[in-house]
């Protein structure tokens, strides 16, 4: 990998991190004024639980994406997933 791909390819995993830091401060920022406006306005139903819920599921999912498999299904292992295909059919 030249210095540039290793340039570019790191440019790229930090992006993605940063996004995800974007995506948790709107997550805590929107459900705290959610939760702000469900205490205020109907105290008896906590609604904002379930946008916090599901919200929640897909900043846990950006978190595991970004973080956990960056590397993992980066260009390199899709390089070698078509050598195996490429494999299997001249067979």
């Amino acid at each position: 990998m030249s210095e540039n791909e290793a340039k570019a390819r790191a440019e790229k995993i930090v992006d993605e991190k940063i996004g995800f830091y974007h995506h948790l401060y709107s997550y805590i920022v929107v459900n705290v004024i959610l939760a702000v406006i469900n205490i205020l306005f109907s105290p008896d139903h906590w609604w904002f639980i379930w946008v916090s819920f599901f919200w929640g599921i897909g900043l846990v999912t950006h978190f595991v994406r970004t973080h956990i498999f960056a590397e993992k299904f980066d260009e390199k292992y899709r390089d070698r997933m078509i050598e195996k295909e490429m494999e299997k059919m001249k067979k």
